[in-house]
């Protein structure tokens, strides 16, 4: 028999640790498997990075404006229309792995039938929420990309004889005959 998913989770919960190449590193508590192919890094499954940005600061500035006016039936068939718009265009810009996620997480609205005004928030900040957490696991894997590249530069200049590069805070030394090295300005 089936569980629901939340109690699924419960039972085995999936723990997700992001490398320094923002690939996921392994799972706990889902058996250690090391032949699991490995996931794509959130950076690279955002094609468009700055459409998608354009359009989730629009739909972060619509939402605002649906939470302080009240909305007749027009202005809730148009902005209808934007939301099923702008998750299309979303869709242009995104990996098929983010556009199945978004799929699945989105709520449709019937052809036939005028949302309410609070279908509409609930649909926005969803949609808000969703590319928030995006723009988050993109922020993350950047900086773990950073620190990564952080080590190994620490680490190649470690591996260089004392005195072949600066440490931080030093001056450089000069060089034979008392001159310096590198451009003259």
């Amino acid at each position: 028999m089936d569980m629901p998913m939340n109690e699924r989770s419960q039972e085995n919960p999936h723990v997700l640790v992001v490398g320094p190449d923002g690939m996921a590193l392994g799972s706990s508590g889902g058996g250690g498997e090391g032949d699991e192919p490995r996931e794509t890094p959130v950076t690279d499954m955002v094609e468009q990075p700055a459409k998608v940005m354009r359009i989730g600061s629009m739909i972060k500035q619509l939402l605002e404006e649906v939470k302080s006016a009240p909305l007749d039936e027009a202005s809730r068939v148009r902005l209808k229309e934007i939301h099923a718009s702008s998750v299309k265009e979303l869709e242009d810009g995104l990996a098929p792995e983010l556009v199945e996620e978004l799929e699945r997480l989105s709520l449709p609205f019937t052809d036939e039938s005028v949302p309410t005004d609070a279908e509409l928030r609930i649909a926005q900040a969803q949609l808000v929420g969703w590319l928030e957490g995006l723009f988050h696991g993109i922020q993350t894997a950047l900086f773990a990309q950073q620190m990564a590249a952080r080590a190994q530069l620490e680490s190649m200049r470690r591996a260089l004889p004392p005195g072949a590069v600066p440490m931080d805070g030093e001056e450089a030394k000069p060089g034979p005959g008392g001159a310096r090295s590198g451009p003259y300005l």
